[in-house]
């Protein structure tokens, strides 16, 4: 293991090495191999926003603050997975509460909003599945985001969200349904 290049190390063995101190190294590789796939699960949870880039290098400190707790039970990007998917929710609540933004009481109160660029066609169908996306409960855009987008595997999903597969089964045909109806929406409206 020691005379190996970094990247022919399994996770486990990189996982067992920064366990052991060899921090810098095996762990940058750790965030190399995974830095994508967490991008794409927070940004699918939370949209392109500043949090999402946050939130997503929380996830590796979370892991490397808690890497004790790694026990290789589940695939070290399943495990980081959950990790992101729990921080992203976490942000979801907090929003929430927060309220974060009324436009509406924006435009009320006097405050005079800027008119949007024109935008690419592409560009714009993103940014409705986005919103659509938005509009789901997060337990329906959670298993949207990891089986559609990230694509992870039924059982993975279920080992994420640590929930039978067949919870995972019906609640991703319920969100699809949901988010079919959403779409048309913006497709009549159009």
């Amino acid at each position: 293991m020691v005379n190996s290049p970094i990247n022919t190390l399994s996770d486990n063995e990189l996982v067992e090495m920064v366990k052991a101190g060899n921090e810098r190294s095996a762990f940058n590789e750790i965030v190399r191999r995974n830095k994508g796939r967490i991008a794409y699960t927070v940004y699918g949870l939370l949209g392109k926003c500043c949090d999402a880039e946050d939130i997503g290098q929380e996830v590796f400190i979370r892991f490397l603050r808690a890497i004790e707790n790694y026990n290789g039970k589940y695939a070290l990007s399943t495990y980081l997975t959950r990790i992101a998917v729990n921080l992203s929710l976490n942000e979801l609540r907090r929003r929430k509460i927060r309220g974060l933004f009324s436009f509406d009481a924006m435009q009320e109160d006097g405050m005079e909003i800027p008119a949007l660029p024109e935008a690419d066609p592409l560009d714009e169908k993103r940014a409705i599945v986005q919103i659509a996306l938005s509009k789901l409960s997060d337990k329906h855009r959670t298993i949207i985001v990891l089986r559609l987008i990230d694509e992870y595997s039924t059982e993975e999903t279920a080992q994420i969200l640590n929930i039978p597969t067949g919870t995972v089964l019906s609640r991703l045909a319920r969100a699809q349904e949901k988010l079919r109806e959403i779409l048309k929406s913006y497709r009549e409206k159009v």
